[in-house]
């Protein structure tokens, strides 16, 4: 299995709206895709938003993630959830 790291700077006002369209948007379509989602926190005091999603299946994690971000039900999410986000970084893991 593989999971990644993902740590967004969600834009100032936005993180209640940001949680919304992640819980109701990107998180069912991540499951549709094979992906499991391992939690999601906020970080007291900032507006930081990180969150752990893994994907064990027949694809690699780099297959799986360009066909999830390739799908026509992704590409059809208006307005883009991510408009939100002032900033991203990700970070593949593997277990130790």
């Amino acid at each position: 299995m593989t999971s990644q790291l993902r740590e967004y700077t969600v834009k100032p006002g936005e993180m209640a709206e940001w949680i919304e369209e992640w819980r109701s948007k990107i998180v069912p379509l991540r499951l549709k895709h094979g992906f499991q989602v391992g939690g999601a926190w906020t970080v007291d005091g900032t507006d930081q938003f990180v969150w752990i999603v893994s994907y064990h299946g027949p694809k690699s994690w780099q297959e799986a993630d360009s066909d999830y971000y390739q799908s026509p039900e992704r590409k059809a999410l208006d307005p883009d959830p991510a408009r939100h986000l002032a900033q991203s970084q990700t970070r593949l893991m593997t277990p130790a």
